[in-house]
């Protein structure tokens, strides 16, 4: 069936070239990739393409051939570097865990882009406490953790055309998350609204116009897990999330 909320947000529109989306996707978070995409769409004034990164489809295709580790704690913990090389080293695109949930229009995001900047992300200041996450999934601590969470890509830049598959299936996990193909002055600045942590960044009172989310990233685990379910934010997920398997009930 044709997706209403893909229509609504001008997907069709073959004057305009769509903007390419990379959404992280884990087998056992198949729900969160549909609610996250549904988000987008609903909400999206200009077309965009979303591509979910299947690791069967990756391996199938030839791209992704690496062991998983023991400290991945997703399906898609390596892959998402291979989002320059999917959008053909060409213009911007985004990439993004499955576990986000988006409140805004996604144009405001990119309109934020900055062509002087090899990547644009949220420059997060954070240690998680928790020794798990999600479905007790080992939770790891790095530097500069939860910035490849959400990741705007100027593919076309030089430094970025490193990111090969070849690159992408050996580099080790440092070099690939802390971004060390590139300089620190090369990794803009966006916004922390668009990818709020649960359980970490706070919404002010005072100024809910600049520190309510407009992407809610449930890092820890959302409200598809039991043990999450009563998470900060969990009812906007649930909400969505009832209102996007009403659609499915379409014709």
């Amino acid at each position: 069936m044709e997706d209403p909320a893909a229509d609504a947000a001008g997907i069709n529109n073959a004057d305009a070239e769509p903007f390419k989306i990379f959404i992280g996707y884990d087998s056992r978070e198949d729900i969160a990739y549909e609610v996250c995409r549904y988000s987008i769409l609903k909400r999206a004034s200009v077309p965009v393409q979303i591509t979910p990164l299947k690791l069967s489809d990756l391996r199938n295709q030839g791209l992704y051939w690496r062991e998983r580790g023991k400290l991945e704690s997703t399906e898609f913990s390596f892959s998402r570097f291979l989002t320059p090389y999917l959008a053909n080293f060409h213009g911007w695109a985004l990439f993004i865990d499955c576990d986000f949930l988006f409140l805004s229009d996604i144009k405001h995001l990119v309109d934020l882009v900055d062509d002087k900047y090899a990547v644009m992300c949220v420059h997060h200041d954070y240690t998680p406490t928790e020794a798990t996450k999600m479905d007790g999934v080992v939770q790891t601590v790095y530097p500069r953790k939860n910035w490849s969470s959400m990741v705007l890509y100027n593919c076309g830049h030089p430094k970025n055309k490193v990111l090969s598959p070849e690159v992408v299936n050996t580099q080790t996990g440092s070099y690939l998350h802390r971004f060390q193909w590139l300089e620190d002055d090369e990794i803009g600045s966006v916004p922390y609204v668009w990818n709020f942590l649960v359980g970490h960044n706070k919404v002010d009172d005072k100024d809910l116009k600049n520190s309510f989310p407009k992407a809610v990233h449930y890092t820890l685990g959302g409200p598809w897990f039991e043990d999450y379910k009563d998470c900060e934010f969990g009812d906007l997920w649930v909400k969505e999330m009832e209102e996007y398997k009403k659609t499915l009930c379409v014709n």
